[in-house]
């Protein structure tokens, strides 16, 4: 299991879709959390998330059936099960975890060394407001609360295996590319 977890802008989501699309023979799939969003666009049950109701999440919840989770919103849960990672093992999958920093130490404390945590840092604050402004995808006032929350989410990266500066992707991305070699290999 490869868990990786980033501060928003670091270039966590570039590195792992390059990862999974360049390099099949790592045998690397998503894991399928839950969500008690609506589906957005062409988003189908089970394919890009289980789609549950507020109501069934705290059911799972209380039933202890989840590796991690939060509610991000008042009634907007995601979640990672169990019972989903399990199946994704034993059909031989390498499962992807590509969550928040908490979650990411949950599913680390509950895997131990069977998992391989990753923590994608960017070069500076300065940058991750560089690259957050050049995205033009948020508001002045959402990219101070991104760079609020990531200044947060720095201080658990040496709760991770290994911590991959991103100050230049290909680098990062060769980098990633060797850390989960080694660990898929062993």
């Amino acid at each position: 299991m490869i868990i990786v977890s980033a501060p928003s802008g670091s270039g966590k989501s570039t590195i792992v879709q390059w990862l999974m699309r360049e390099h099949p023979e790592l045998r690397l799939y998503f894991s399928i959390s839950c969500t008690s969003r609506p589906p957005r666009g062409t988003e189908r049950h089970g394919v890009e998330y289980f789609f549950l109701s507020p109501e069934e999440f705290r059911e799972r919840i209380a039933r202890n059936e989840f590796l991690e989770f939060e509610e991000v919103y008042a009634d907007r849960f995601y979640g990672t099960l169990k019972a989903q990672v399990e199946r994704q093992r034993e059909e031989g999958q390498n499962v992807v975890f590509d969550v928040d920093v908490k979650g990411g130490c949950n599913i680390k404390q509950h895997y131990g060394n069977e998992a391989l945590s990753l923590f994608i840092q960017p070069p500076s604050v300065e940058e991750l407001r560089r690259r957050l402004v050049g995205r033009a995808t948020d508001s002045p006032e959402a990219i101070e609360n991104r760079l609020a929350k990531a200044s947060y989410e720095l201080t658990f990266a040496p709760r991770f295996d290994h911590v991959i500066v991103n100050d230049n992707l290909e680098t990062a991305k060769q980098e990633t590319l060797a850390v989960v070699k080694e660990f898929v290999e062993r």
